[in-house]
């Protein structure tokens, strides 16, 4: 035995002695109603609030357009975004609630998302 170092009491330090504390069923819980809320941005299609981009949708500002010159190559990932060639010049412009990282570009006919990094933003 050791000298009067250590005080305790054996029958408490079991797991089992502890009471446990009384289980509450699931079903006495009242249902809390939950109602899903979605992000929207007043003159934007749903599409752009829920991060999904439908560049058909989408319809540029009546002003903030500008000019970009493409500085490198860029293969698009999916259909929301625009494949680039360097040296090639685009129209862009930023929605309300977009990643700062993208902006909307246009070529002719064609739309969608492009990386900031890879332009040079012109007038």
């Amino acid at each position: 035995r050791f000298s009067g170092t250590f005080v305790g009491n054996a029958e408490s330090a079991s797991p089992a002695a502890a009471p446990s504390p009384p289980a509450v069923a699931a079903a006495t819980l009242p249902a809390v109603p939950t109602i899903p809320v979605v992000p929207t941005i007043v003159g934007v299609p749903n599409t752009v609030a829920e991060g999904v981009l439908n560049p058909n949708e989408v319809k540029p500002p009546a002003s903030g357009t500008r000019r970009a010159r493409v500085l490198y190559d860029y293969e698009a990932a999916d259909s929301t975004e625009l494949a680039l060639l360097a040296d090639e010049m685009i129209t862009v412009y930023s929605l309300p609630g977009m990643d700062p990282d993208w902006l909307i570009g246009e070529r002719g006919n064609q739309k969608g998302k492009v990386p900031v990094t890879y332009l040079e933003l012109l007038s």
